[in-house]
This record gives structure tokens, sequence and C-alpha cells, in this order.
């Protein structure tokens, strides 16, 4: 039996970190102390002074323990790998209302790829962002590969049995796996690329109007299409960073502020003295703790996690812990780190804009959470017709569903609700290994004991387990989760089938052999159709993309007389391999050699 006043008395007064347990024994806390006696004791004495998140917490700690170190600096490190890794309940865990993403060089590899990410790590690569226009992200991404033919493969090192890609031979990828181009050649079209990603957009802006009026007047409509999409992307990055600083720093700007929604952290972004984005991130319903407290427990997490660390942190209060935060930023980025309240001058203009800027801005998170709160109340109360008082425990809902095409390449899908939301980090796809052919049943049944067998064994991605499971289908497609979760003992999740009409269109809900219509209950509906058509097309995406990739993988290397050129001139002449499929032997021709055309003919008839 742990005896939490005994073991207080053999706490050393020295640095270190504590993790308090529930009675199960599951960390619920991790902290860090200059004096564990004396941080670890204040928990257990008048709660006066507590916030109600410690004064809720203390109540379920059962035992402690604790690992001396050497510094405080030792103390916090330990610290944060110790909350990445367990992810203790109490704890402040970084949940993104919206991580924009990034535009990544990967300058840490002999030949960069310029490449879209979300996370940024210290590796040597250079970022641009954040950027809140996806689309465009997309699109800039693919015309900087496009015009300056950037590598596209992951690949690192290239032996001599190593073959081109299809890139190479439709002139998308400059072949360096050929050995024909050295680092320094390379070099050059990356560093056209860093160029224009830093702002200097006019020399390849002046390339593609030229390009897209030259199709234009070759009536090359699509091709000119094509480009003025690129301008638009160009000037929907552009015209979001504005200028906000005399001099062209790179400055991050913290704030945090709890309304209606809860409390956020909110990050500003200013990268060559112009304001380039904004995240927010959720720290909590009602936490009531001091704003220095929390403002220091999210650069602890969020610098930790995101080491693109900028010479300058402005903050709305300083935090607690300031120095220490200084130095392991400092050491972090190999250079000074200052995180900064300023009271006068263009810094303190810029914050002020900022801070206007961010009470707007959760002026909308808390619209937007009212909205959603509104409608997860409606949808309560349909639940609640349906599976009486369980429909108050059902906060995440899992789905599932099946694709292919006369059984092959048969996959599966997983997609994951909370609180009527997509959790898109949570998705996870399944290739059907045991089932052949189009049995639908069965590849479910493989798909739910490879998910929930994983769950048991703690398989991280897998450990967080549902409350409810929204089958895409009947009677058998219930019958088949049932049977998985029984087996493993997991009898406590809620089962039931969403039911479409003879119009593919969602209808009811089916639960304990009763079918519950969903009409005349607009949120119900949409939550149940929402969750039943985002399975569907997470799962035809997954088998899309696999079909595609075996077809053009394996269909024509079958042909005789078509290798890795030929086929790579055919799917650049045509664009797939179903129109190659449906082109005359003449159109064939104009293309590869008459008598390849024919035997091209011969293998699609047959």
């Amino acid at each position: 039996m742990f005896d939490i006043k005994e073991e207080l008395k053999k706490l050393p007064d020295s640095p270190g970190v504590y993790l308090h347990k529930d009675e199960f024994g599951q960390i619920i806390y991790v902290g860090k102390a200059i004096s564990l006696k004396k941080r670890v004791s204040q928990y257990f004495q008048s709660s006066r002074n507590h916030s109600p998140k410690t004064v809720d917490m203390v109540k379920h700690i059962k035992e402690f323990e604790y690992i001396n170190c050497g510094s405080e600096m030792e103390a916090l490190i330990l610290e944060c790998n110790l909350i990445k890794k367990y992810k203790p309940k109490y704890n402040i865990l970084l949940r993104d209302d919206k991580t924009y993403p990034y535009i990544k060089v990967t300058l840490n590899e002999d030949f960069p790829r310029v490449i879209k990410t979300r996370r940024l790590v210290n590796d040597g690569s250079k970022y641009f962002g954040p950027y809140a226009d996806v689309t465009s992200v997309n699109i800039i991404i693919d015309l900087l590969n496009s015009m300056y033919s950037l590598k596209r493969c992951k690949t690192l090192s290239f032996n001599k049995s190593f073959k081109p890609c299809l890139n190479y031979h439709i002139h998308q990828c400059q072949g360096l796996c050929t050995g024909n181009v050295t680092r320094e050649e390379y070099k050059v079209s990356v560093d056209k690329a860093l160029e224009f990603l830093s702002g200097k957009t006019g020399e390849l802006v002046r390339l593609i109007k030229d390009e897209m009026n030259a199709a234009s007047d070759e009536e090359r409509y699509e091709d000119a299409a094509i480009y003025r999409d690129y301008l638009y992307a160009i000037e929907a990055l552009s015209e979001k960073q504005r200028v906000v600083l005399s001099s062209p720093e790179n400055i991050d700007v913290v704030l945090v502020e709890e309304g209606l929604s809860g409390c956020h952290a909110l990050l500003f972004t200013v990268r060559e003295g112009k304001l380039s984005g904004r995240e927010s991130f959720f720290l909590g319903d009602g936490i009531k703790e001091d704003k220095d407290i929390l403002l220091s427990e999210f650069i602890k997490r969020y610098y930790f996690e995101n080491v693109m660390i900028p010479k300058q942190i402005l903050v709305s209060s300083n935090p607690a812990d300031k120095e220490l935060l200084e130095e392991y930023l400092s050491r972090e980025r190999g250079s000074n780190v200052s995180i900064t309240l300023p009271q006068r001058g263009e810094k303190k203009a810029l914050l002020d804009v900022i801070r206007r800027d961010a009470l707007l801005m959760l002026s909308n998170l808390d619209e937007r959470a009212n909205r959603q709160i509104e409608k997860n109340e409606k949808v309560y109360e349909g639940l609640k017709e349906i599976f009486g008082e369980d429909a108050k425990k059902i906060h995440r809902v899992e789905s599932y569903d099946i694709s292919n095409i006369f059984g092959v390449d048969s996959v599966g899908a997983m997609v994951v609700f909370e609180d009527g939301v997509p959790l898109k980090k949570a998705y996870r796809r399944f290739k059907i290994k045991t089932i052949e052919g189009a049995n639908d049943v069965g590849s479910l049944t493989e798909v739910l004991f490879r998910r929930f067998r994983n769950a048991v064994s703690g398989m991280p991605g897998f450990e967080i387990l549902p409350d409810a499971i929204f089958m895409d289908g009947g009677e058998g497609q219930i019958g088949s989760a049932k049977d998985v979760l029984n087996a493993l003992g997991l009898t406590d999740i809620i089962v039931c089938g969403m039911v479409k009409d003879d119009k593919h269109r969602t209808r009811a809900i089916l639960y304990n052999g009763e079918e519950y219509p969903l009409r005349g209950k607009p949120e119900l509906f949409s939550y149940v159709g929402a969750i039943q058509e985002e399975v569907h097309r997470f799962a035809i995406d997954y088998h899309r993309n696999l079909r595609n990739k075996s077809v053009q993988v394996s269909v024509l290397d079958k042909i005789p007389g078509v290798g890795p050129g030929r086929k790579a001139d055919l799917l650049s002449k045509f664009g797939s391999v179903e129109a190659i499929k449906n082109a005359s032997i003449v159109e064939i021709s104009s293309v590869v050699p008459e008598s390849v055309a024919r035997e091209i003919k011969r293998f699609f008839e047959a």
C-alpha cells in the first residue's frame, strides 16, 4: 500500500521530475521541480491556492514516483520527453484547432526536394509558412517541381542498376538516378526555388505569364488554364503576407487567451518582416490557470515538438520559467533566443495589432464552438432515442468500409469522429491479406480484428478505443464487429449499422435488430450521413490509388515491346491506361512503332 505521507518525507531537496499516478497505475501528470520535496508536497497541502484542474487531479493521485536530475535544464528536457511518451490526462497536450501546412525544402539531402509538411523537424531542412491556403500550397509545390524539374522520389542514393521512373521519361525530373547530373548543377534549380519561396517571385511569374500566353495563342487551352492556376496560387499566398516590421526579421508572437470555447494558445508567425501565418491550439476547457503558467507550458510543448525556433518570441505576458525557457531554446537553436514582452516601439505596435487579430480569431473560434455545441446537443437527443442513456458516453465514433472491384485490390478503411468532427490524423487504412474475392463481411472481420488486436496489445496509434462503431451496412456487418469485440473482451462498445435507401442515401440507423429512420431529424441525419460518406470516400480513395499504381506498374509492362521509355511516352501522350486501351492503332502508332501498336491493341482486346 502506497502511503503518500510517508513517501513525501523521502523526497530529496534536489531537481527532478515527478509522475503522479491514479488507482490503476496510469500516469496522469508529469511535472518538473527545482526541489522535488517542496514542489510535490505542495499538491497535498491546502487547496485554497490550487486551480480547479489541480484540485480535481489531486483527488485522483494514489501514488507518485520521481526521477532525480542533475539540473533544472535536465529536468525540463526529461519532463518534455515523458509528456510526449505518456500523454498524461492533466498535462497540457496541444490539440491544434487547425494545423496549417509548411513548404519544406529538404536541404539535409544531397538532392533536396520541395514537399508539403505539417510537422517541423530539426533535420537541417528549410521551412516556409505556415500557410492557410492548402490548395495554393499544393499548386505551388507542383509548380516548383515542374518548372525546375526537381526530384520527387524519396530515394536518397541510387545504385548502378536503378532505373529512371516515369517523371524522368516525361521530362518532369532531371534524372539524378542516371548519374548525369551533378550536385552543383542540381543546386542551381534548388536555389531558384528557394528564391521564389523567399518572396522573389518576379522572374518565375514572368516566365509563367509567357508560357500561358504562348499556350493560349497555340489554342492549348488546358495548358493555359494550368498556368493561370499557378498565378492564382502565387497571388493567394503572397496577399496573405502583410508587412508588419520595417526590418526583415523572423519572429513568433504567442498569446494565451480564454473564451467561451475554452483556453487557446494563439501563435502568429512573422517571416522576413511579413505576417505569414497564424495557428490556434486548444489548451482545454475551464482550466483557470494563471496565463504565465499556461504560456510557459505552451512554449515548452510547442517548441519541443516544432523546432523551427526564431531568434525572438514576443509574448503578451512573461511566462513562468522565462530564463530557463530562453536557455533551452537558445541551446536548441544554436544561438541566443529571447522571450520579450515589448513595452514601446515598433514591436509593441506589432503586439497590439496582433492582440486585436487574436481577439477576433478567438471570437470566431467561440462562434464555431457554440454552433458545434448546439449541433451536438441535437444529435445527442436523436442518439438518446436509439441508445438510451448509453448515448451520454458517445464522444468517439469509428466507422469501417471495404472497397474493391470484383474482389481485386481489396482494402479496408477506418475513419474517426470525435464530438461530431472528423479526426483525420486517427484515420487508418488496411490492405486485405486473408480474404480472397469480393467478400465484404469477411474483409471487415479481418480489418476489425487487426484494429482491435492492435488496441489490446497497446500498439501506438490504435490504443484509444471508440465509444461506438457505426458500420457501413446491415446485420452482416454488425455481426462481424460484435464477433470480433466479444472475442477480444471489448463488450462495452456500442455497435450499430448505417442503412442506405435505393438511391444510396443515408436512411436509418440499425441497432439491436430495429431500424430507426432519420427522416425529420436533420442534425442526426447530417451527422450519420457525414460519417457514412466519409468512410466510403476514404475507402474508395485508397483503393483507387492502389489500383492506379497496380495498373501503371503491371498492365503495360506485360505488353511485348513496351519498356519503361515507351510506357512513359504512352502515358504522357494519352494520360491513362484506359485512354491507351480506347485509342486506335493509328493514334498509338504516333507514339510507338506500328508493330508495337498492334501488340498493344491485341493485348487489350484479349
